[in-house]
């Protein structure tokens, strides 16, 4: 009888153990915050973009005419949630995007714009997004500024767009973190724009510089960079 008694205390104990330590994994597991990407070529990689069928620019079978970058794991967005003990909601990327739906030759990028692609990240903690390079390229319209009552014209041009876009994602993300991430060497139009129509929306602004490239695309160094310096910028 006392033998019966003591196994099934030792057998209590280790369930009580068992749930115990399941409960702090799940708990360890729920505290991981997710990342969405809201981008442009820049942070695509074939097979890991959604929806599947945005432009690429980043793929396994490298074009070394054009970059170094082979896998997944060396670009900037994949080693920064790696590296900083995140998770990977979306990345919505798509090679060529402009913020605004003017995109190079004047066409219409309606169907691939950021504000055509905003709501589609998910339920993230944090947003980065990494835009405003292909406005600059390709000399889209700079526009003035507007922060209510836009029109479907005033949203082929960068500064309304932009501010149409901050204005919409903090409304539909409540709760979630959004910062830009801005790249280096744009035009000074470009950077002003953003530093002042994120400023109204209270959108931190990652200020990139020196990004090593390749094809006016980041290398693995180039990767390695935007990656440390978004962490040295939002991570505390």
């Amino acid at each position: 009888m006392w033998c019966g008694s003591f196994v099934r205390a030792v057998t209590m104990k280790k369930i009580i153990l068992f749930v115990l330590l399941l409960t702090a994994a799940l708990a360890a597991g729920a505290q991981r915050r997710s990342v969405a990407i809201l981008g442009d070529s820049y942070s695509t990689f074939k097979g890991f973009v959604e929806p599947e069928t945005n432009r690429i620019w980043y793929k396994a079978d490298v074009d070394t005419a054009k970059t170094d970058v082979s896998s997944v794991r060396q670009t900037w967005w994949h080693r920064f949630i790696s590296e900083n003990d995140l998770k990977l909601e979306r990345n919505n990327s798509f090679s060529g995007a402009t913020v605004c739906n003017t995109g190079y030759k004047g066409k219409d990028y309606s169907d691939r714009s950021f504000i055509a692609r905003m709501k589609d990240l998910g339920r993230p903690d944090i947003i980065l997004i990494l835009g405003a390079t292909n406005d600059c390229w390709a000399h889209s319209p700079i526009g003035e500024y507007k922060y209510a009552g836009w029109t479907a014209e005033d949203l082929y041009s960068f500064r309304p767009a932009m501010s149409y876009m901050l204005e919409t994602m903090k409304d539909y993300y409540p709760g979630t973190d959004i910062y830009f991430v801005l790249n280096c060497r744009l035009s000074d139009d470009i950077n002003e724009s953003v530093h002042t129509i994120c400023e109204r929306y209270g959108v931190p602004v990652v200020n990139l510089v020196d990004i090593d490239c390749k094809a006016n695309h980041p290398t693995q160094k180039g990767m390695a960079q935007i990656s440390e310096q978004v962490k040295a910028a939002i991570i505390k």
